[in-house]
């Protein structure tokens, strides 16, 4: 799965576009090299972004299969650290 599309399906972001413009801008990256957002994601995949004001750390639990309704989002990833970004 693309990774623009798993940061919105998982409501990591609030629309897709939002997750290609962070992808462009080298907010996201996946396993510590930066991601463009048709970058695939696998299980197991640390995914770091920069967006809302916080750097979030995330482990990537399994891939969902169709859409996922918001209160179920996290079973599909495991917050690793969450810290506030410096202006």
């Amino acid at each position: 799965m693309r990774i623009d599309l798993l940061l919105s399906k998982l409501c990591l972001t609030k629309t897709r576009s939002i997750a290609k413009t962070a992808c462009d801008k080298g907010l996201v990256s996946i396993n510590g090299k930066k991601a463009k957002a048709s970058a695939e994601v696998k299980e197991g995949d640390l995914i770091s972004l920069s967006l809302y004001g916080f750097k979030h750390e995330i482990r990537l639990d399994k891939i969902p299969a169709g859409n996922v309704a918001k209160k179920d989002a996290t079973n599909f990833y495991t917050l690793l650290s969450k810290t506030p970004l410096n202006s």
